[in-house]
């Protein structure tokens, strides 16, 4: 019996297509914060606290829309709930977002990383060729959420920097990730 969700998921993925929303939602903060940096840390508050919330809020979407289905799905739910906790504390505290943004980036792009590297591997037992590329962008953004943790106080606009190439990569992987399950799906359909 398999236990994997890519395993599992093998009967039918609903909704792989939030994964890949997610991912060009990542991709569109990581540019934007590159394009205006200065401003970027100001407005990095309120727009990571929303988006945080709306990641929160797909990926438990996609959990129960997929409960069913999917067998240790629990990353999905775990991250879910994850996100939108962290969202509604920021979202509910702006100012003390803005001191503290580092810490807040750094420990959920930590976990986005953490998700990746899990992620990954399950694609590896289900047989998806591009495993190895998901685990190196769950790398890379594990690499930047460390960067941000260990010198948070010092970040300044290198905050605005890292956090703009880690949702790249975050985004990346989300996409990367939201075509494997679609050919998952139409290959066994």
């Amino acid at each position: 019996m398999a236990t994997s969700i890519i395993s599992s998921a093998r009967s039918v993925v609903k909704n792989w297509w939030i994964s890949l929303i997610l991912g060009i939602l990542y991709l569109i903060a990581g540019l934007w914060v590159f394009q205006t940096p200065l401003e970027s840390y100001v407005s990095l508050s309120l727009i990571f606290s929303v988006f945080i919330l709306i990641s929160g809020i797909s990926q438990i979407a996609f959990f129960i829309s997929n409960n069913s289905r999917i067998k240790n799905g629990g990353w999905y739910l775990a991250g879910g709930i994850l996100d939108l906790l962290i969202g509604l504390l920021l979202v509910s505290h702006p100012l003390m977002t803005m001191a503290i943004l580092p810490f807040y980036v750094g420990f959920w792009l930590l976990f986005q990383g953490f998700m990746a590297f899990g992620l990954s591997f399950e694609l590896k037992a289900a047989g998806i060729s591009s495993w190895g590329w998901m685990l190196f962008l769950g790398f890379l953004t594990l690499l930047f959420s460390f960067l941000l943790l260990a010198n948070p106080l010092i970040a300044g606009l290198s905050i605005v920097y890292m956090t703009a190439m880690a949702f790249i990569s975050a985004g990346i992987f989300r996409i990367f990730l939201a075509f494997d399950l679609k050919r998952i799906k139409t290959t066994l359909n």
